[in-house]
């Protein structure tokens, strides 16, 4: 049986403390990085079937789970997570560093291999290309994020009543998600107070940020990543890229190949854990 993961808080130069999960084994460190709303918890599987042949971390990026949120008039850009993942890696990482993402945790993850090519060995990205572009002009956006910004701050957070109920949210957005496994997010996921429950992550990123995702960006990054990458989608997923955009942005990749899980929707890690570190074990083992 794999021993439970070791919690730290590692103080980052970026001035966050992130709080990371950590599985001891060998000199090949994998960084697993969550996607939107989500936390280091929801690789827990995956990662109980990686450690022990790799050192693998898991961090809450900055604003979800455990680690700290911006300060007063602080935002989430994109590339701050970048800056992050960075100085993780700077810190925690060993001989070799590969690097995982799932979702919008795989655009930090391409963003952050192209950044340092020479330093990250192997890529996997789980429905981590990024979304569809939007062609809604930057200033239209940038009033939409102003207003999002000072709307969020003034009303308080979302409570509810207990675990349960937040696990039952899980579910209802996620057809896919055992009810047992639901329930275990929902308990490292939430944090209780005098009004109720309520989720760890800070309530600005539920606003529209001010700069889109734009492929030609991403391109950028992708085309200079060295190492082989994975692409990983979810048989059953409905955020899938339909196939002639899917082939436009792997074209910008030198070295990759695809793979599919079965039975799996968006959130592939909890729908099939097994699946999916199998494909990651074989991938990064090379």
């Amino acid at each position: 049986m794999t021993p439970p993961p070791l919690s730290r808080r590692i103080a980052l130069a970026t001035g966050l403390t992130y709080h990371a999960l950590e599985w001891d084994g060998g000199d090949h460190t994998v960084v697993l990085l969550h996607g939107f709303l989500d936390l280091a918890w929801g690789w827990e599987e995956v990662a109980a079937a990686l450690a022990g042949r790799f050192h693998v971390v898991a961090p809450d990026l900055r604003g979800h789970g455990d680690s700290d949120w911006i300060g007063a008039g602080g935002y989430y850009h994109f590339l701050d997570y970048i800056a992050d993942v960075d100085e993780l890696i700077a810190r925690i990482g060993r001989g070799r560093v590969s690097i995982v993402g799932h979702s919008m945790g795989g655009s930090v993850a391409s963003y952050v291999a192209g950044t340092r090519p020479e330093r990250i060995h192997r890529v996997a990205l789980l429905e981590g290309l990024g979304p569809p572009e939007t062609t809604d002009p930057i200033p239209d956006r940038a009033a939409r994020w102003l207003d999002g910004w000072r709307a969020a701050r003034a009303r308080p957070a979302r409570r509810m009543k207990t675990v349960e109920e937040a696990a039952a949210r899980l579910c209802k957005h996620d057809e896919l998600l055992d009810p047992e496994r639901a329930l275990r997010l929902a308990q490292r996921g939430t944090i209780r107070d005098a009004s109720g429950v309520r989720w760890k992550h800070d309530p600005l990123h539920l606003t529209m940020g001010p700069y889109p995702f734009r492929v030609d960006l991403a391109q950028s990054f992708w085309q200079r990543i060295r190492g082989p990458v994975l692409v990983v989608d979810g048989d059953r997923s409905r955020m899938r890229l339909a196939d002639a955009e899917l082939a436009r942005r792997l074209a910008a990749f030198g070295d990759v190949k695809r793979a599919t899980v079965a039975g799996a929707g968006h959130m592939m890690q909890r729908h099939q854990p097994a699946a999916v570190a199998a494909l990651l074990a074989d991938h990064l083992a090379g």
